[in-house]
């Protein structure tokens, strides 16, 4: 007797949980995903920043334990009435293999293709800045972060052209973006300072967001204190900021016109990929366009009932529940990942326990061992060095290779001894 057929679309936290949990003896499993690897988006500051190797922040989603069909491709089309999922082969440098169409037949779909980045229409963004998605992503801000500090080295480079050069823009105060401004000032205050002593000083980052505060996540208490710490670390904080174009050496924003740049990092908003803008299915009104579940994770069909689709699911960034919307965050894809798992490996795909979220503590790193952690009310939030600590460990546990647990943390304290190998870069 054949087994039934899971396809799961996507190799995000989402999809890569699922791959690697649920059973291959139960179920004969197929990944269909443009990208042949996971990556741990937590790490790839640290990694884009040289505190430990590439290939620390990601994960291969085929492996010799992990018993499932992989196929590089994107799924651009889904008949839910016929159980058929159509798709075209991922290969960017080979436009032939791309027309070569294929469909791949399912019992049960779980879908959660992720998101893009949002530039919002701004004009120049996909053109000229850097984005923080994948581990190709991080290796770009490396090389070209080194290659500015080259140009700025040479003999011929003037003063103001080595402050153009060595402008760092990050766009975007959540998360992300403050931790990747934390990591490239660590980067700048340390290693850069005696590697390039001419040139270091000349290092400028700033951070820029539309919204009033970074970190708006958070209760006012802590936002307030990370931006004091940047500001204290000569870190230039922009908010209520608009830019309006970018170009291949400024952006234009509407409160300071034309700020010329070395680096511009866009870490801000998400977009529905097109397979989610153009499945038939039940979606949000309004904001990032998502794909509409029952607490069951069952994908909501497009009427105005409340039908669902028993075999076909949806969770991570590209889904949410309706009446009980949540973060696009690793969390919340790893937690609803969990509970499918489990429900599909005991064998109840229409459980009637429904999904409940488990809010765990938000940290952030900002810099210079400190860090932000907010507890359950305003009073519980803490900052300085245990903050770090906290997230420092909890960075270590978003890698699920116990083999990689524990080169990370050799690498920091071979880091902590001897400082990074940046002369690799």
């Amino acid at each position: 007797m054949s087994k039934p057929r899971i396809v799961v679309i996507g190799s995000g936290w989402a999809g890569f949980y699922l791959a690697s949990y649920i059973s291959t003896t139960l179920y004969d499993l197929t990944v269909i995903s443009p990208r042949r690897t996971s990556a741990y988006t937590p790490l790839l500051a640290s990694a884009a920043c040289g505190l430990f190797n590439f290939y620390l922040a990601e994960e291969p989603v085929r492996s010799k334990s992990r018993k499932c069909r992989f196929l590089k491709a994107n799924v651009y089309a889904v008949d839910f009435n016929l159980q058929k999922i159509s798709c075209a082969p991922a290969f960017d440098d080979d436009e032939e293999i791309t027309q070569q169409r294929f469909e791949v037949n399912y019992d049960y779909l779980i879908m959660a293709p992720g998101c893009v980045p949002n530039t919002f229409g701004t004009p120049g963004v996909q053109e000229f800045a850097l984005f923080m998605k994948n581990v190709s992503d991080a290796m770009a801000v490396r090389k070209l972060l080194f290659d500015l500090l080259e140009k700025a080295s040479l003999p011929n480079c003037t003063p103001e052209r080595k402050k153009e050069l060595l402008h760092i823009a990050i766009v975007g105060g959540g998360p992300t973006g403050v931790e990747m401004t934390a990591e490239l000032d660590d980067l700048a205050h340390n290693e850069l300072k005696d590697l390039y002593p001419e040139v270091a000083p000349y290092i400028q980052i700033s951070i820029y967001d539309v919204a009033p505060n970074i970190l708006a996540a958070y209760d006012q208490k802590l936002y307030q204190y990370a931006n004091d710490q940047l500001v204290r670390r000569n870190i230039n904080v922009e908010t209520n900021s608009h830019i309006e174009r970018v170009e291949k050496d400024a952006f234009y924003t509407k409160e300071k016109g034309r700020v010329p740049y070395g680096m511009l990092v866009w870490a801000t908003g998400n977009k529905a990929v097109k397979l989610v803008e153009d499945l038939e299915v039940k979606k949000t009104a309004r904001g990032l366009i998502r794909i509409l579940t029952d607490d069951h994770l069952r994908v909501r069909k497009p009427s105005k009932t409340d039908e669902v689709y028993d075999n076909v699911f949806a969770l991570g960034d590209a889904a949410d529940i309706e009446g009980a919307s949540l973060p696009t965050t690793a969390e919340v894809a790893c937690q609803k990942a969990k509970y499918l798992v489990e429900n599909f490996n005991h064998r109840s795909k229409n459980p009637s326990e429904t999904f409940k979220y488990q809010q765990k503590q938000l940290v952030s790193y900002i810099g210079a061992h400190d860090g932000v952690i907010a507890g359950k009310d305003e009073k519980e939030g803490w900052t300085g060095r245990s903050a770090w600590l906290a997230w420092r460990s909890g960075s270590v546990m978003w890698t699920r290779s116990w083999r990689n647990r524990v080169v990370i943390v050799l690498t920091w304290l071979v880091n902590s001894i001897f400082g990074k190998e940046i002369a690799k870069m």
